[in-house]
């Protein structure tokens, strides 16, 4: 197993991508804490976690709080002893389909401050942690690219930059501690857009067909690709993103 006798935090562990990475986490042997604000969805994922074997538990937290993030990862020292991974994957709240001529100022930093201040909030918490034991992984999730022609996306791309710009500063101040910090880069993952979504086949065409593979990054590929870069046999790399844009972005 990966990532036996790890313990993992997931922010935004509900949602499509949370519960994928959760559910491999889990699988090879960490245990896992999901963070959420909505109890029912978090629980069902908890519960199927469960009945997969999988040591996991939950909690409420705001992830833009700062008082309830650091006394939640107190509480995951509390119980477990140590936070080895900590990953961040709640909503930006961005506003897409609004050219950036016409869009209001408030829609557009909307995504860029709520990335910031959740990311450097959790990787904080997760870091004053780590430090003392000289080791851990804090990862973050979207990675930039090329602008899309005929899409609108507000803020979005700005945010994952500016997130990219956080990573690079934690790798290169944390790195003496033995902590890394990497991106998951992906250039979307398709399956998270709901089936009734109107422009969802414009979208999922546009996506697959910038790819050099002519398919998008699975959920699957996501969470894999996450287990392996929190587990021991990624040691080396820190300070950068793992391409999984499938061919997408050219490194």
């Amino acid at each position: 197993m990966l990532l036996k006798h790890k313990t993992a935090v997931i922010y935004g562990g509900s949602g499509a991508i949370g519960s994928a990475v959760a559910r491999t986490f889990a699988r090879e042997g960490a245990r896992v804490f999901l963070a959420a604000r909505t109890p029912g969805p978090l629980e069902k994922v908890a519960s199927e976690i469960g009945d997969e074997g999988g040591a996991v538990e939950t909690a409420i937290v705001d992830a833009l709080d700062e008082r309830a993030v650091d006394a939640h990862a107190d509480e995951v020292v509390a119980r477990a002893g140590r936070i080895d991974v900590s990953l961040n994957l709640i909503s930006h709240n961005d506003v897409q389909g609004t050219p950036l001529a016409e869009m209001e100022v408030a829609d557009f930093e909307k995504p860029v401050v709520t990335a910031l201040r959740t990311n450097f909030l959790t990787a904080r918490a997760a870091a004053r942690h780590m430090i003392p034991r000289r080791s851990g992984v804090i990862l973050f999730f979207g990675g930039y690219g090329d602008p899309m022609r005929g899409f609108h996306l507000g803020g979005l791309q700005v945010a994952f930059q500016a997130l990219e710009a956080l990573r690079r500063q934690l790798a290169s101040e944390l790195g003496p501690y033995g902590i890394r910090a990497l991106t998951l880069q992906t250039a979307g993952v398709v399956e998270t857009i709901p089936e009734d979504f109107e422009g969802r086949a414009a979208i999922v065409e546009d996506t697959v067909g910038r790819t050099m593979l002519n398919r998008a990054a699975s959920l699957e590929d996501v969470a894999n690709v996450a287990a392996f870069a929190a587990s021991d046999r990624a040691r080396s790399m820190t300070a950068t993103a793992l391409n999984i844009t499938c061919g997408t972005e050219v490194d």
